[in-house]
């Protein structure tokens, strides 16, 4: 039996699935009907001085078909008022008591966190999140990613924040900075509890190429929005990692950016975070994929030994590592299936086009030369002249035919044994460690 219950920074919720500070929080109603689905926990859409929005402000970039792939918006915070926000937090509060709500904050003097941290906390919030992040509208206010730049003014207002509230404060950290570790450590001196990240990236969607006017179009103009989406999880990993490898931070992360499905859920997960927040997907497929998300992580939890999160924790952390501590001796080959080839070429165009030009048809001069040289093997002796043939001599382990490849499990990458010991640059720099000869360098 697993357990799905986490505590993030003292903020407690029956799974580790949250709702992030966007559009799908952005009421009472949503927020219930959310908890409804199955949703362990909610951001509220961020509470300030209210805003008037613009029309349009959401833009997505289609991949192949895929709509959405990439998301972008130029929406502001709340506007609503502070006095129904406020009456529907303690609806939501009262209504779910297991569940955990967090109240997002943005303001500008200190009296006013004050009094908006107290009436938050009147409200009922189990927790606060500072909005650091926002990259748009805001930041040209002096708030959102205006302080999430600046660790001096992160970390003033944070100790704020910790010394007018009485629930837990966790900060939101922009990613449009160079380096996240020296913002997160800020939060931690302020006195946060926790870190949230990431908030969305800097950038234009697209472009209107007959209006000639950047999307999404306002009245024959546009500006620069905040990026996120399916597209944006390698970035928000890896800031997580960095983070969550830190020895002098030590303090929860709740991630966020780009979490689609509960594998997502799990990659966040094991490289540090306690909870994970979803807002993109949400507004593209609605509150019920919590439920694929909840019995996916369940299984998975069952077929790894886990029984609770904690247990998941940052468990792939250790294995986070520089470049330089890379072993350069390990060394791997492609290896297809000729069983499940299906003869499509992708990997040869791939591989001869944008890698190191060692996959070739099989009656290719080349393939024939290789295999003659006893580099290559001719696929089930020549039955399907449609596998390719792969050049052992000159592949470097690269993965691009993995990647490219339409069948599952097809093309493997098989460690090979070379003769050289294992030896990282750092110890070819330092200790003079044999490294192996290049391959496909011609």
């Amino acid at each position: 039996m697993v357990d799905l219950s986490t505590n993030c920074a003292g903020i407690k919720s029956p799974n580790p699935f949250w709702l992030a500070s966007a559009p799908p929080a952005n009421s009472g109603g949503q927020v219930q009907r959310a908890f409804d689905a199955g949703w362990g926990g909610a951001v509220w859409k961020t509470l300030g001085v209210p805003i008037q929005n613009v029309s349009s402000r959401f833009g997505g970039v289609t991949i192949r078909g895929v709509q959405g792939a990439g998301f972008n918006n130029i929406e502001l915070i709340t506007d609503r008022s502070l006095e129904t926000n406020f009456r529907e937090i303690y609806e939501t509060k009262k209504k779910y008591p297991k569940h955990a709500v967090i109240v997002s904050l943005m303001v500008e003097s200190r009296e006013e966190w004050k009094d908006i941290i107290k009436r938050s906390v009147d409200a009922g919030a189990d927790g606060l999140e500072l909005n650091f992040g926002c990259p748009h509208g805001m930041c040209e206010r002096g708030m959102g990613s205006a302080v999430g730049q600046e660790p001096r003014v992160n970390q003033e207002i944070t100790s704020w924040a910790v010394e007018y509230s009485a629930v837990p404060v966790l900060v939101k950290l922009t990613p449009n900075v160079h380096d996240i570790v020296p913002h997160g450590l800020a939060a931690r001196r302020g006195g946060a509890h926790g870190v949230l990240l990431i908030n969305t990236i800097k950038s234009i969607i697209g472009v209107d190429i007959d209006r000639f006017v950047p999307e999404p179009r306002v009245a024959g103009l546009s500006t620069n929005g905040g990026y996120c989406g399916a597209a944006v999880k390698p970035i928000a990993l890896h800031m997580v990692a960095q983070l969550a490898r830190t020895k002098e931070f030590g303090i929860p992360i709740s991630g966020i950016g780009g979490v689609s499905n509960w594998r997502d859920a799990v990659e966040f997960i094991l490289l540090g975070s306690t909870s994970v927040q979803v807002c993109t997907e949400v507004m593209l497929r609605g509150y019920r994929i919590v439920e694929d998300m909840i019995e996916g992580l369940q299984e998975y939890m069952r077929t790894h030994g886990f029984s609770t999160i904690d247990q998941m924790v940052g468990k792939a952390v250790p294995a986070y590592s520089e470049w330089g501590d890379l072993d350069l001796n390990y060394e791997t080959v492609a290896k297809i299936d000729p069983q499940k080839c299906i003869g499509c070429h992708l990997c040869v165009t791939a591989c001869q086009d944008g890698a190191h030009q060692c996959i070739h048809p099989q009656e290719s001069p080349a393939a024939l030369a290789a295999i003659q040289k006893g580099v290559a093997v001719k696929p089930n002796g020549g039955s399907n002249v449609r596998v390719p043939v792969v050049d052992e001599s000159e592949c470097v382990g690269c993965n691009l035919c993995q990647i490219v490849c339409p069948v599952s499990g097809c093309i493997e990458m098989i460690p090979v044994e070379n003769g050289f010991s294992a030896a990282t640059w750092n110890e070819h720099v330092k200790q003079g460690k044999a490294l192996r000869p290049k391959k496909g360098a011609h």
